[in-house]
C-alpha cells in the first residue's frame, strides 16, 4: 500500500483473507483519498460474506455452504446413497464442510445415515489408511470431504491402495494439483467434485488453460481468478476510472458476463452469485478432450445448478462508505 497499490487479488486461505480484510478495513477508514479494494476469488469461509462482511471485499468463488448446497441437490435425488462418512481437515473451512452436510441432509434426504464424522490435522497426515479402515468398517457408501492439497491427495491415494472401490467421493477441491494423479483409473466413476467450471468450457477459459498448462505444465484450476480480472476491467471501463472508491461503488451490484456466463456481484454482501457444476471423473474424449495433469482423465459435468439453486442467504450487515 505505501507503494501505491490499491487491488489486492489473493485467494487460498480463509485465514490470511480475514487478516487481510481487518487490516483495509482500519487502512481505508484512517486513510481518505488511498481507498483499497480486496478480490478474493478463492477463500471460501462463509463469515467473510456473512458476520464478517466488508464493503470493500469481493468474493468471487461460491462460499462452503454454496458448495454444499449444490453437492446435496445432487445426492438427494441419488437413492443408493444410504450412509455417508464425513473427513475433514480440522480449522474453520473442515468444520463448516462437516455442519452444512449433516444440515442440509438431514433437510433433504432425512433417511441418509452420518455413519462417521473424522476432523484430522491440517496437513500433518501422511498414512490416511487409518481412516481408510474406519470408512470400510462403518459401511459408507459415499464420502464428503472438503480436503485439498495432499490431505485429499493422499486420502484417494489410500483409498486406492486399501481397495475401496465401492465407495463414492464428493469432493470441493477434487482438480487441485496432485489429486487428479492420486485419482488415476481406479476412481473413475466414483469420484465427484463441485465447482464453478470443469476442464471443457471452450473459449476463451480453455485457451487460457491451454497456454497455461503449456507455460507451467500443471492445471490452471483456479479459474475464479479469471472473475477478479474480468469484474475489475469491466468496472473500470464502466467507471470511466480507477480510481478504487468509484470501481467499488461500480463493482457492488453488478452484473458481468464470464467464463461460466451472466454472474451477478450481489449488493448485500459482494458475494458473487454464479452457477456451479457437479462433475464426475471419467476417461476423457468426445466432448470432453482436456483431460487433468495428462492422466488421460478428466472431470466431466453432469448437472448444472443456476446461480439461485446454489445461492445462500447472508446476514451481512455491511458497513458503506
Amino acid at each position: 500500500m505505501d507503494r501505491g497499490a490499491r487491488y489486492v487479488v489473493q485467494g487460498n486461505g480463509s485465514g490470511p483473507a480475514l487478516a487481510i480484510m481487518d487490516a483495509l478495513e482500519k487502512h481505508n477508514e484512517r486513510n481518505k483519498g488511498k481507498e483499497v479494494v480486496y478480490l478474493n476469488y478463492a477463500a471460501v469461509d462463509p463469515d467473510l460474506t456473512n458476520s464478517k462482511c466488508s464493503y470493500w471485499h469481493f468474493r468471487l468463488d461460491a462460499d462452503t455452504s454454496m458448495k454444499m448446497e449444490a453437492i446435496t441437490t445432487f445426492m438427494k435425488d441419488q437413492q443408493d446413497i444410504k450412509n455417508v462418512y464425513l473427513i475433514n481437515q480440522n480449522y474453520s473451512h473442515g468444520q463448516q464442510v462437516s455442519k452444512y452436510a449433516k444440515d442440509n441432509l438431514k433437510q433433504k434426504r432425512p433417511d441418509i445415515k452420518i455413519v462417521g464424522d473424522d476432523l484430522h490435522p491440517l496437513a500433518q497426515v501422511r498414512d490416511f489408511s487409518p481412516y481408510i479402515a474406519k470408512i470400510k468398517q462403518s459401511g459408507a457408501d459415499t464420502v464428503i470431504t472438503g480436503n485439498w492439497g495432499s490431505d485429499l491427495a493422499l486420502l484417494i491415494k489410500a483409498a486406492n491402495d486399501a481397495g475401496l472401490n465401492n465407495v463414492k467421493f464428493y469432493t470441493y477441491y477434487g482438480t487441485v494439483t496432485g489429486t487428479p494423479t492420486a485419482l488415476g483409473p481406479n476412481a473413475a466413476g466414483r469420484a465427484c467434485t463441485v465447482g464453478y467450471g470443469h476442464y471443457n468450457m471452450g473459449g476463451e477459459i480453455e485457451r487460457l488453460s491451454k497456454d497455461f498448462k503449456k507455460r507451467f505444465n500443471d492445471d490452471l484450476y483456479t479459474s475464479a481468478a479469471y472473475h477478479a480480472f474480468t469484474i475489475l476491467s469491466e468496472a473500470f471501463a464502466r467507471a470511466k476510472t480507477t480510481d478504487p472508491v468509484k470501481v467499488a461503488a461500480t463493482m457492488d451490484g453488478m452484473k458481468f458476463k464470464s467464463f461460466n456466463g451472466d454472474v451477478e456481484m450481489r449488493k448485500t454482501d459482494h458475494q458473487i452469485q454464479q452457477g456451479l457444476y457437479m462433475s464426475v471423473w471419467q476417461k476423457a474424449g468426445g466432448k470432453f478432450p482436456m483431460d487433468a495433469e495428462n492422466t488421460g482423465y478428466t472431470f466431466v459435468p453432469v448437472k448444472y445448478y443456476e446461480p439461485y439453486v446454489a445461492s445462500t442467504p447472508t446476514s451481512c450487515q455491511m458497513k458503506r462508505p
